[in-house]
């Protein structure tokens, strides 16, 4: 059961003893207080988990010169402090007071989170909200107002966007960042009140739909004939990782030891540098990718060096698809989608598809995980007597 060590009468009710009574603040950080065996005011103690998960204390004392109502208040700004220097290693660092201040610490170390922040909460009125007047309400004014926004679907030569309504499952995407910028300071609000901030950020139940437009690799190669020369590495990548194109879009050429066959991908959704050997083939191809390049240039470059983005990757591959017959639908995230249906139907372990991928087991599970089911079936089948 929750502690509410907020209430003078509810603290003068605990029984004395060794182990502190807790209250979480936010995650990973704790108030705790150990009533007096005197009928003392009791002393106050603060927790807070370091990067390595261990954790670590702070006797705050009894704050004996305070009013009894507002002791809580003084220990409850001690403990938070205590768990920010914790957090930054013992650092010092700037105060965070309002969203935007949130969502730019938590992207400091989830670079991912950047385009979403910069797309939807820098430049919205929730930005400039104070953390400690947050309200269920003004999430629920900005879930409103994002869902409302388009969702851009490609960008042509000209700079002409076309766009679709926002789907259920973008809209979960979007709040995903932000609700766990916000978890990272603040303790969830009491269920049903307009503190319970966390209710507005909820996703919508059953938005994610299992990806059902694949490529084989004969129609993949003969998109590859159709693309256009400046685009054809880029999409090639694709065709061969199981990587987001965002991700493909970021390697540099040192992200490639043509010697380990080691390929790091250092951006990506995650935010952590992960690193997969390729194959022969594939090897042979990024070697090719990186000849005579400085280690900090893309890796995949366009005419004019700069790297593909998703402004300018969309129109090549949509003209080289319908130009053979595949239509109009396919995307760079296609690519993505039909590697990984092979590797899960290659046999290839669900959690090494997800390491590889960089997702979780769940997430493949839930978009895969029929593949894999009608596997296990047939090998069922392969024992019958």
């Amino acid at each position: 059961m929750a502690i509410d060590l907020s209430r003078v009468g509810k603290r003068g009710e605990l029984k004395a003893r060794r182990e502190p009574y807790w209250q979480r603040m936010r995650t990973g950080s704790f108030l705790g207080f150990r009533p007096s065996k005197r009928s003392g005011p009791g002393t106050w103690i603060a927790r807070a988990y370091d990067d390595e998960g261990k954790y670590r204390t702070k006797s705050l004392g009894d704050f004996g010169t305070l009013a009894r109502n507002e002791v809580f208040a003084a220990a409850k700004k001690e403990a938070e402090a205590f768990a920010d220097l914790v957090d930054s290693g013992g650092e010092v660092r700037k105060k965070i007071e309002t969203v935007a201040d949130a969502c730019r610490h938590y992207a400091s170390t989830h670079t991912d989170a950047h385009g979403r922040f910069d797309r939807l909460v820098y430049g919205d009125p929730l930005a400039n909200v104070k953390l400690e007047k947050l309200r269920k309400r003004h999430l629920e004014e900005w879930r409103a107002r994002i869902s409302a926004l388009p969702a851009l679907v490609s960008r042509n030569k000209d700079g002409d966007k076309r766009t679709r309504a926002r789907s259920p499952a973008t809209i979960n995407r979007d709040i995903v960042p932000l609700r766990a910028a916000l978890s990272k300071l603040l303790a969830p609000g009491a269920p049903n009140s307009n503190a319970a901030w966390q209710e507005a950020l909820k996703p919508i139940k059953n938005a994610d739909r299992q990806r059902t437009l694949y490529l084989d690799i004969s129609q993949r190669r003969k998109l590859l004939t159709a693309v256009e020369q400046e685009a054809a590495p880029f999409v090639k990548a694709l065709c061969l990782l199981p990587l987001r194109p965002g991700a493909v879009a970021s390697l540099s050429a040192g992200d490639f030891d043509k010697r380990t066959r080691e390929l790091t991908i250092g951006k990506d959704k995650t935010g952590k540098p992960r690193r997969i050997i390729v194959p022969e083939a594939v090897s042979a191809f990024l070697s090719e990718q990186v000849r005579s390049k400085l280690p900090a240039a893309p890796m995949f470059m366009r005419s004019g060096g700069d790297r593909w983005t998703r402004d300018n990757w969309n129109d090549p591959i949509k003209s080289a698809s319908i130009s053979v017959g595949l239509g109009p639908a396919v995307t760079a995230y296609t690519f993505r989608h039909s590697v990984i249906t092979d590797l899960v139907n290659g046999g290839l372990a669900i959690l090494t598809v997800a390491q590889m991928s960089d997702t979780s087991v769940e997430m493949i599970e839930r978009h895969y995980g029929h593949l894999n089911r009608a596997a296990a079936e047939q090998a069922l089948a392969a024992l019958s007597l």
